[in-house]
């Protein structure tokens, strides 16, 4: 497995991969309006760092966005020696390989090379599999940080997005 930066023939698969993956932690029910954020590979990559993990063929198996400062459009931080992870999506059948730590450790290695302080992050509740991945990698809850959002422009705020913390 390689990780790398994402190339421009890849987004269309990195933005099916991510829709794929939180689709099925509702049981396959759509993310609405959200779904467009996670499709807009070329937007994010234009913003901040996308990086992929692709096999020895060079098939995608998971992406992340890599926000190096609080100054991007992806940015869910305002820690001026912050960096943040976002959208962190394995496929399906391949869920439980690693490849998701994989990605946040090359994410966890960037920050450090550019001497960022810590790390900032954002999952939900029905992520626990991913929330516990970093609590293992040494995330730490950061209830303060902790944000809502709401599912169509306009709501009411009824997603709760849990904020965890890696000081560098």
């Amino acid at each position: 497995m390689e990780i790398r930066a994402a190339r421009p023939d890849e987004f269309e698969a990195v933005g099916r991969l991510t829709v794929e993956a939180y689709r099925q932690l509702r049981g396959g029910g759509r993310y609405s309006s959200y779904e467009e954020q996670l499709l807009a590979v070329s937007a994010r990559a234009a913003d901040s760092l996308v990086l992929v993990a692709v096999d020895e063929t060079g098939d995608v198996l998971g992406s992340v966005t890599y926000v190096p400062d609080a100054g991007r459009a992806m940015s869910e931080f305002r820690d001026p020696k912050g960096a943040g992870v976002r959208m962190l999506a394995v496929r399906p059948d391949r869920q439980g390989a690693g490849i998701g730590h994989a990605l946040t450790q090359a994410c966890i290695e960037r920050a450090r090379a550019e001497h960022r302080s810590r790390i900032v992050l954002h999952s939900t509740e029905i992520m626990t599999v991913a929330r516990a991945m970093y609590e293992r990698m040494g995330f730490v809850a950061a209830p303060e940080l902790d944000a809502w959002v709401s599912k169509e422009p306009g709501e009411e705020p009824t997603l709760r997005l849990l904020a965890y913390v890696l000081e560098l």
